[in-house]
């Protein structure tokens, strides 16, 4: 059994102690049937929480519970931050019951993850009596003396697991490489055991995803090359090392080597073993972070071309917005134009995007022509775009553009800005067109929309400036109205 002296816990308690202690927990009412479990379990946790370590043993028992073995597990799943407790707990508990594999397996846990290395090697042998021991109970080693940063110990303790009858195969190594990689910046220690036990134990697709995983954390574009190398000569190609492919494909992209990745994409789209959605979203998101437009687009093609893959519409809209901010109109067409095409809409969004670049861009005819695209197929503009196109139209004396774009805000629109009527006006202003800043001011002013006092300002200057003040002075009446 585990050995008390690991631990440091007493051993001796008085009944007037457990009695004591007993009184200082909560009554316990009759619970429903369907409870009872339940119940137990906290009643059992709430004696390891609350009572020392010295009266734990004395009242477990004056509590009356049995310690059924589902019971056992439970409490000790929940008591990974009370080891001392859960030693006496599972000491107490063994006198009535033999312990089952899982029990144990959780005891070798909890003492490994709380460091009571000494312990957890008691309780490993006492189930080596007990024939309790499988790769789980190394596994959970494995992990405690890599968490502890004991990677040394952690590789002993594989290569004792013969001595135990337990076989060290590839399980366990992947278990080893695992534990190792979950440490920060330790992926090569993980590379250098794997090495060493390599010509006894040949490594599987598991072992090269592990270590590929732990070079994209890393950031290690010469060691994930390598391990990518080495896994398509061992265990060759096969669409169930998705895993690997796309931790080895992220970690190019990531080390701005996205033209390499885009090299081997079309490597393992010839061997039908291109990567999953998860890493085409993943590597788009990190490409647009790099503003790499160029990259991005090859590597959709080669994604979205014939391997089945259908993007999503935040996807299109995150590609489009990249494509159309980087210049490259042509190619944001194409997406659109294909989205329908895979069963994926445009939403305003899309349209949207495509229409800022072109105002942007100061793409008058084009712009002009995609918002009447974007009426046909229901989709406004945004006010920000509406405001934006009309003083690009006005800027490139194409006021009938520029009237158009608010014709369709008034047309369709159940909120109209000022921002917008401003530029209106004053491109129309800027241009003498005066009777029509009139009309639209007046139209304006009755849908409820308040000219700045800076555009006022303006209009006052140049109709007095024409000699209309007749004119000025209606629309000021009327702003004065409101």
């Amino acid at each position: 059994m585990i050995a008390a002296k690991s631990a440091e816990i007493p051993r001796n308690t008085s009944s007037a102690a457990a009695a004591s202690a007993k009184a200082m927990l909560p009554p316990v009412d009759t619970p429903p049937a369907e409870d009872i479990v339940d119940s137990r379990v906290h009643t059992f946790c709430a004696i390891l929480s609350r009572v020392s370590l010295g009266e734990v043993e004395a009242v477990l028992t004056a509590s009356g519970i049995a310690p059924l073995p589902e019971l056992v597990e439970a409490v000790l799943r929940r008591s990974y931050s009370n080891a001392g407790a859960a030693i006496k707990f599972f000491r107490w508990s063994g006198l009535s019951l033999r312990h089952s594999s899982y029990a144990w397996n959780l005891m070798v846990d909890i003492l490994g993850k709380n460091g009571l290395f000494d312990a957890m090697w008691d309780a490993i042998r006492s189930m080596k009596q007990e024939g309790a021991l499988s790769l789980a109970t190394f596994a959970s080693a494995f992990s405690a003396y890599c968490s502890a940063g004991r990677i040394k110990e952690a590789v002993m303790t594989f290569d004792v697991m013969d001595r135990y009858a337990v076989p060290p195969d590839i399980v366990a190594v992947n278990s080893v490489i695992s534990a190792i990689c979950r440490q920060d910046g330790r992926t090569a220690d993980a590379a250098d055991f794997l090495d060493r036990v390599k010509s006894r134990i040949a490594p599987d697709a598991d072992s090269f995803a592990i270590l590929l995983e732990g070079w994209e954390k890393e950031g290690n574009v010469a060691r994930a090359k390598s391990t990518f190398g080495e896994m398509v000569v061992r265990v060759g190609w096969n669409t169930g090392n998705m895993s690997a492919y796309d931790a080895f494909l992220a970690t190019l992209v990531r080390g701005a080597q996205a033209e390499e990745a885009v090299k081997f994409l079309k490597v393992m789209k010839a061997k039908n073993c291109l990567p999953s959605l998860k890493f085409f979203a993943n590597a788009l998101d990190i490409l647009i972070k790099q503003n790499n437009h160029a990259s991005a687009l090859a590597l959709w093609d080669i994604m979205v071309g014939d391997s089945g893959l259908v993007p999503n519409l935040s996807m299109y809209n995150a590609m489009i917005a990249l494509l159309a901010n980087n210049g490259d109109i042509n190619s944001a067409y194409r997406l659109l134009d294909d989205m329908p095409f895979l069963g994926v809409f445009p939403d305003s969004l899309t349209y949207n995007t495509i229409f800022e670049s072109l105002i942007r861009n100061k793409m008058a005819h084009e712009a002009e022509r995609f918002l009447a695209e974007m009426r046909k197929n229901e989709q406004l503009p945004s006010l920000t775009n509406c405001a934006a196109a009309i003083k690009m139209f006005f800027d490139k004396y194409d006021p009938s553009a520029a009237i158009e774009v608010w014709n369709c805000m008034v047309e369709e629109c159940t909120q109209l800005d000022e921002e917008c009527a401003d530029e209106l006006l004053v491109g129309l202003r800027d241009l003498g067109r005066l009777s029509e800043v009139r009309r639209h001011a007046e139209d304006m002013i009755d849908r409820g929309i308040v000219l700045r006092s800076s555009t006022m300002e303006g209009l006052k200057s140049a109709f007095y400036k024409a000699g209309k003040e007749d004119a000025y002075d209606r629309i000021s009446r009327r702003m004065k109205q409101q």
